[in-house]
């Protein structure tokens, strides 16, 4: 009797999940939607993703079903766009279309729908218009912050100088500066670098950018409803908290001082913006959005630029004769003596090209942020409902061989002319492309031109007695392709 029992238990079992797979499979395959892998009940394709690397699953995938396809994040529906031509035609071509960013479950409990770069519809287009506005007022792109990055280099040479050619891991050092940066333009001021409390702040951010492209934020961000007790969700919480604190502590000690007629930092503009505003009542400039739109300029600019810096130089360790034209090229145009300037970067084009292909290369952030389909919408040939997402892979942009000769080798030539000229290619995305672009793009890139010429100036990059390689493979590789901390000599020239 037990065993026809448990054999009917059995049979039971397997007949309600064939119908509970075959419901979803007719769920899924709604009409004239790009192909793409059968998924599960309930968890999707996750099964199919390597966690730990989604990258190069999803170019397996790409190869399969084309460059447009559909993959399931759990129940999540994602219209994956994968090469250079169909990323391009969605961002920029119809870029009006594809303006709303896509859900992010991490950065939802934190951000929820504030600041400038989870936010959509009319919030966002108000605070990225005033973000760009001001920070171009104050300098983004201009002398005054070009002295400043100056000024901060100065602090990091000491340093350098200080380790007298000994190995020494510059991640920290390189935080802290670029930290500054983003702090002088938001707070008006600058940390010590030996501020505990500043020092905190950087772990945390280190900490979180790291978290994010683990494999425990690979599961957890493609899953909405993820709970709080996955791994990583804690140091999360924290370095939202304390972000928070130091800018809701700006924000009141600027509301203390503030003069409408002379504003210092973007602070004072937007606590100006709020005031001229007090009386609409649908008004985007809110305390609210004040502190979160400071959190999301403080953590996008500090460790992606800090992390870039440190990649560059690690190439250039391994790459001796691309460090070798690059010290040619600052002593011809620059010399020794005075400090290098953004005017210098036009006549300087192996050290631009060189940049430009490590951020290439590196591939900081390969998956990219992904966009919320508004209405139904046709796209090469396939119909893409409303309320699908849509997931353009920046990686295979930088990485596509339509564009770049040898995409998985290092090689400034694809940013140079037969001239030796500096030469742009559109592929090249680092910072996303279309309306929702990186709006500090040229701060980072003034920050990786003016530290990059000013160690190279000074130092010759070399690897730690004993090592004979220095591993440019992602410590982590998720969301970001997080290098890894390893120790530099920087020996005087």
């Amino acid at each position: 009797m037990d065993l026809v029992w448990n054999t009917s238990a059995f049979l039971l079992v397997n007949l309600a999940c064939l119908l509970l797979l075959a419901a979803w499979r007719k769920r899924t395959q709604k009409t004239n939607l790009p192909p793409g892998p059968t998924p599960l009940p309930f968890i999707g394709n996750l099964l199919q993703l390597r966690a730990s690397n989604i990258t190069a699953t999803l170019k397996q995938m790409s190869e399969k079903y084309g460059p447009v396809f559909t993959v399931y994040f759990g129940t999540d529906q994602t219209i994956v766009l994968y090469g250079y031509d169909v990323v391009k035609e969605v961002l920029v071509d119809h870029g009006d279309e594809f303006t709303f960013r896509g859900s992010i479950p991490s950065a939802d409990k934190t951000n929820k729908g504030l600041g400038v770069i989870m936010s959509n519809g009319k919030r966002w287009v108000e605070l990225r218009r005033f973000s760009l506005t001001t920070l171009r007022n104050f300098g983004m792109g201009k002398k005054n912050i070009e002295e400043y990055i100056q000024e901060e280099t100065e602090y990091v040479m000491k340093e350098l100088r200080a380790q007298k050619g000994q190995p020494f891991s510059p991640a920290l050092l390189f935080s802290c500066a670029t930290g500054n940066v983003i702090s002088h333009i938001l707070l008006g001021e600058r940390f010590d670098y030996q501020d505990p409390k500043y020092l905190q702040i950087l772990s945390y951010l280190m900490d979180a950018f790291r978290l994010e492209s683990s494999i425990s934020g690979q599961v957890r961000n493609p899953a909405p409803g993820s709970p709080d007790c996955l791994p990583g969700s804690r140091k999360r919480r924290k370095t939202f908290s304390t972000i928070r604190e130091l800018c809701i502590a700006g924000r009141q000690s600027h509301e203390s001082s503030l003069d409408l007629n002379d504003p210092r930092d973007f602070i004072d503009c937007f606590l100006i913006k709020m005031e001229q505003e007090k009386h609409n009542p649908e008004t985007e400039f809110t305390r609210d959005n004040l502190m979160m739109t400071g959190y999301d300029l403080f953590v996008a600019g500090t460790e992606t630029a800090s992390s870039t810096l440190r990649y560059i130089l690690m190439i250039l360790v391994e790459h001796p004769t691309v460090q070798a034209k690059i010290h040619e090229e600052i002593d011809q145009v620059i010399g020794r003596e005075r400090a290098p300037s953004m005017k210098d970067r036009l006549q300087m084009p192996y050290t631009e090209a060189v940049l430009h292909e490590a951020q290439r290369f590196m591939d900081l952030v390969p998956l990219g942020f992904t966009r919320l389909v508004k209405e139904d919408i046709q796209l090469r040939g396939f119909t893409i409902p409303k309320g699908a997402t849509i997931h353009p892979i920046l990686s295979s942009a930088l990485h596509d061989p339509k564009q770049f000769k040898n995409p998985n080798q290092f090689d400034p030539e694809n940013f140079l002319d037969e001239n030796g000229a500096f030469k742009k290619n559109g592929a090249d995305i680092p910072f996303s492309t279309g309306k929702r672009i990186c709006i500090g793009e040229s701060l980072a890139r003034m920050q990786l031109f003016l530290y990059s010429t000013t160690i190279l100036q000074s130092f010759c990059l070399k690897r730690p007695p004993g090592v004979t390689k220095i591993d440019l493979t992602p410590e982590v590789s998720g969301f970001g392709n997080v290098p890894r901390q390893l120790p530099l000599c920087f020996c005087p020239r």
